[in-house]
C-alpha cells in the first residue's frame, strides 16, 4: 500500500491520499482518515479500508481518482510528534568524525547514535531548501526511515520491528559549518539541523517485497547532484537494524503513533558506489587527494533522491529540491 498527503490550505497535515503502485493515480481517503497522521493514530481501524481503496485504485475501479501531480504533494507525513534520526551506517560515522577531527565513540558497534530532529514541519519533496547564510555549509543527507505505531517504553528490538507501519525516504538537511561548535558545547544538534524533507509516498512492507529483511531495506538509494550521478549506496548496509533503533529510542519513553525513526545517511565502504551526502565526498577527497574540491551547496544547486525496487518501481517517489537564498 502506498499513501501520501496532498497540500492543503485548510490543514498543515495535508489531506490523506492513496496512491497507485505506479505513482500515476491517486484517490482521496479523507473519508477514512483526514490525514496520514490521523490514520496512524487509529491504524488498526483504518488499515483494511485504506487497503481496499488501494486495491480498487490499482484495478482501475476507484471512483474520483485523479492524476498525481508532483507539485501538489507534500512530504508523505507533513508533520508529526517525533523525528528521531539514527546513524546506523558505521562507515558514515567514521568519515564525518574524521572530517571534524573527533574521536569515535567507544560504543560505536554496540550502542546506536540518535538525535531528535525537527518534526513540526517537513519541507515538501519539491520545495526549495532555504538558506540564509552559506557559511553554514548546507548539505543533503539521503536516508530511509520508518513510521511507527505506538511503541511502549522498554520494548525489545524484535518486538519493535512489529511496530513499524510505514517506510519513507528522507533528505535530512544539515548545516555542516554549525555542527562542530554545537557538539563542542556538549548539548547536541539544534541550529545545525533545520527542516528536512520526506519523499512524497509512505509505503507498507509489502511494497518493498524481498528487499525488506533483517530489519533493513536492501536497496540502493539513488542520489543525483546538480543533474549528475552522486551515489547509489545500498541501505541494507545498516549496522543497527530498525528494530534496534526503535528500541533505543523507546528505552526511557513511549513513542507516539506516527513517530519517524531515520536510518542516518546511507553509506557503503565501497567508494565506487559514491555517497549520499557532501560531507562524505569531501572527506574522501581530503584523504585521497590531500585537498577538498567539492564545496557545500550554494543557491541554485539541486539534489534528487529516489529508490528503485526490484521490479523497477519508484517506491517512495522522488525528492527533488533546490537551494534558495533567503534574505529577510
Amino acid at each position: 500500500m502506498k499513501l501520501g498527503s496532498l497540500k492543503s490550505i485548510n490543514s498543515l497535515d495535508g489531506e490523506l491520499i492513496v496512491v497507485s503502485q505506479d505513482n500515476k493515480k491517486a484517490v482521496k481517503a479523507t473519508a477514512v482518515a483526514t490525514s496520514l497522521r490521523d490514520a496512524l493514530e487509529k491504524w488498526s481501524h483504518v488499515e483494511s479500508e485504506l487497503k481496499r481503496l488501494y486495491d480498487d485504485l490499482n484495478a482501475g475501479r476507484a471512483p474520483q481518482s485523479f492524476e498525481v501531480v508532483e507539485k501538489d504533494l507534500h512530504s508523505a507525513l507533513p508533520r508529526t510528534w517525533l523525528f528521531a534520526d539514527g546513524s546506523a551506517f558505521i562507515h558514515h560515522i567514521k568519515l564525518v568524525r574524521k572530517a571534524r577531527k573527533a574521536d569515535l565513540p567507544e560504543t560505536l558497534l554496540t550502542v546506536p547514535l540518535i538525535y531528535q530532529g525537527e518534526c513540526g514541519q517537513f519541507l515538501a519533496p519539491t520545495e526549495d531548501i532555504p538558506q540564509k547564510d552559506f557559511s553554514h555549509g548546507t548539505d543533503f543527507e539521503g536516508e530511509v526511515g520508518v513510521i511507527t505505531d505506538f511503541v511502549p517504553m522498554g520494548i525489545s528490538p524484535e518486538e519493535a520491528l512489529k511496530k513499524i507501519r510505514l517506510f519513507v525516504m528522507i533528505n535530512d538537511v544539515s548545516l555542516r559549518g554549525l555542527i562542530p561548535d554545537e557538539l563542542a558545547q556538549g548539548f547536541g544538534f539544534f541550529q545545525s539541523k533545520p527542516a528536512s524533507a520526506l519523499g512524497p509516498f509512505a509505503v507498507t512492507a509489502d511494497e518493498l517485497g524481498e528487499a525488506w529483511r533483517e530489519g533493513r531495506i536492501h536497496l540502493p538509494l539513488l542520489v543525483n547532484y546538480n543533474g549528475q550521478f552522486f551515489g547509489k549506496a545500498n541501505a541494507g548496509a545498516m549496522h543497527f537494524h530498525f528494530g534496534q533503533l526503535i528500541a533505543h529510542a523507546a528505552k526511557t519513553r513511549n513513542l507516539a503513533a506516527g513517530s519517524i525513526i531515520g536510518s542516518g545517511t546511507v553509506s557503503n565502504e565501497d567508494s565506487a558506489v559514491g555517497s549520499s551526502c557532501l560531507a562524505e565526498k569531501r572527506t574522501i577527497e581530503q584523504i585521497n587527494d590531500g585537498k577538498i574540491s567539492t564545496p557545500f551547496m550554494k543557491a541554485g544547486d539541486t539534489v534528487e533522491m529516489k529508490m528503485i525496487g526490484n521490479q523497477g518501481q519508484n517506491i517512495f517517489g522522488t525528492i527533488h529540491q533546490r537551494v534558495r537564498s533567503v534574505n529577510n
